[in-house]
């Protein structure tokens, strides 16, 4: 049996999701669900993009030295710089295992037009940069990484023997790891296999072949298969398939199509498996779901809301006659299994604690005791609270605690006959500054509707509206998050930054709509605030 290793990317790749923003908390929580889970390596972040970004990198990596992260090996990405390689093996160095993860291009349309740098130029900064990562020591003497992982971005549109000599020069400066990624989604399964195949002929050596694939053509799930079928050892994919544009190939698909189809999907007749327990996947793809605020779709495989639905009368009678008559996997398998713990208003802080702890989230005392409040607030108008409530509840706080604005009190007048008029105070706490004594501001605007008028009242507090920049309203929708007319209703909005472009996405939670989805705004808002405010610490340029 060939033993796949699983490189989740999720942290780094899957935040590249637009909108998606997640905090070294939160970086932290999904570590810990992906080390329970069984994943082999974990992308932590990109060190040298941001302070907060190595933050985080040198929080899972602090977690990792602790044993917290198992033998779960902590990655960072860094670009063919020596400054990039100093910023990861910094955010790394407490580390239990440790890898440097280095790219660069290597595809002619990026090196002309992105890079600007020769072929020749190209494979000099690859000889020097992983020699760097090789050599690079830590204060103690100790090597700085455990190993060392090359990556030719956009390979499959590559050369092939430029690509060959990309890989053969990373390969003799020490690079354990050599990865072939699809970053644009071009390739095809059977074209994927001749890339690697031929490659492994040009570049024989004892260098482990890895895969990366994106899904801009649906076909990341079937590239990675094809990969591992013709000896890849690894395969790079994201939980939900999160990622920017089409996303990446997703973990659970490829984890279950090696468990379901071990007869079909081979190398030279050998089973394929990995690590990875799938009695993990549902909770983990909820939690992530929870912290990027980015829904898995209904009929999303393995974890959809559908995947285990039957709606028509023939499916539903072959199914209670015998589930494989429709189900080729066991819902329990990915562990779906109904709640079974039911919180409410009578309950009490070490039950719900405990029950956000099992949901995979790290709260410390203040976390929990605001989350429980809110909690608290929402059970004296809901009859029961389920687990989809609380982790509307966390991820809503989790979206929240490190924001400028936060909702005091609202005003909604509104009618068939009269333009929406809203009243909106909001708490304005200065950057690092105190939980207590905060100023208030109060401003009233006019809009289409409820909705609209106390967004355009939340833009004037915050110069969202013109004083101080402008945002544009991408979308938003509200959602109830459980059943009945008390139900959760969780509302989500991305907004744009007028100038750059860039998308910022809120949620909020609430049995008000509406105040749901101030809160929503609200959450979007503060992210946009810190990015200006944080305007003078651009990343390093390419």
């Amino acid at each position: 049996m060939i033993q796949i290793q699983i490189y989740d990317t999720t942290l780094r790749d899957g935040e590249q999701t637009p909108g998606v923003h997640f905090g070294p908390r939160q970086k932290l929580d999904i570590a810990l669900r992906l080390a329970k889970a069984g994943v082999d390596v974990i992308e932590a972040g990109f060190p040298a993009s941001s302070p907060g970004d190595a933050e985080a990198v040198a929080g899972i990596a602090e977690a990792s030295g602790k044993g917290r992260l198992g033998d779960t090996v902590v990655s960072a990405l860094a670009r063919m710089r020596r400054d990039d390689v100093d910023a990861a093996a910094k955010a790394v160095r407490e580390a239990r295992r440790s890898r440097l993860h280095v790219f660069i291009a290597t595809s002619d349309i990026h090196l002309e037009y992105k890079l600007r740098i020769t072929r020749e130029e190209c494979l000099q900064r690859i000889r020097d940069c992983v020699a760097y990562g090789r050599t690079l020591c830590r204060e103690d003497g100790r090597p700085a990484f455990d190993e060392v992982e090359f990556s030719a971005e956009d390979a499959t549109r590559t050369d092939p023997d430029f690509l060959a000599e990309a890989v053969r020069c990373a390969a003799e400066e020490g690079a354990q790891i050599v990865n072939i990624p699809d970053t644009v989604g071009y390739t095809t399964p059977d074209e994927f296999r001749r890339i690697l195949t031929g490659l492994r002929e040009k570049v024989p050596g004892s260098y482990r072949l890895s895969v990366h694939c994106h899904n801009d053509l649906g076909m990341a799930t079937a590239n990675s298969l094809a990969a591992a079928e013709c000896g890849a050892e690894q395969i790079e994919c994201t939980v939900n398939g999160l990622g920017e544009r089409a996303g990446n190939a997703a973990m659970e698909e490829i984890v279950m199509a090696l468990r379901v189809r071990r007869d079909a999907i081979r190398n030279r007749g050998e089973e394929l498996s990995c690590r990875i327990d799938p009695h993990e996947i549902t909770e983990t793809s909820r939690l992530v779901a929870s912290l990027s605020g980015i829904a898995v779709a209904p009929n999303k495989a393995v974890v959809g809301a559908n995947a285990f639905a039957h709606a028509s009368g023939i499916h539903q009678h072959g199914v209670m006659a015998a589930r494989g008559t429709y189900e080729i996997m066991k819902p329990e398998e990915i562990g779906l299994n109904a709640n079974t713990i039911v919180l409410g208003k009578l309950s009490g802080r070490h039950a719900f604690a405990d029950r956000t702890a099992q949901l995979g989230y790290t709260l410390d005392a203040a976390g929990i005791d605001a989350a429980f409040a809110r909690f608290k607030e929402i059970a004296d108008k809901k009859s029961v609270m389920t687990d989809d409530d609380i982790r509307a509840i966390v991820g809503e706080y989790l979206d929240s605690r490190e924001g400028r604005y936060y909702l005091e009190t609202f005003q909604i007048q509104s009618g068939n006959h009269i333009r929406a008029m809203a009243l909106v105070s909001l708490i304005v706490k200065e950057p690092g500054g105190s939980e207590e004594g905060n100023p208030v501001a109060t401003e009233a605007a006019p809009g289409e509707g409820p909705v609209d008028a106390a967004f355009n009242a939340v833009n004037r507090i915050a110069g969202a509206d013109g004083s101080a920049g402008r945002v544009e309203l991408v979308s938003y929708g509200i959602t109830a998050v459980t059943e009945g007319t008390d139900a959760l209703g969780e509302a989500k909005v991305k907004i744009r930054d007028a100038e750059s472009g860039t998308v910022f996405s809120g949620r909020g939670v609430s049995t008000d709509v509406i105040k749901a989805s101030i809160k929503a705004y609200l959450g979007a808002i503060n992210k946009w605030t810190a990015m200006r405010e944080a305007a003078g610490e651009e990343s390093p340029a390419e």
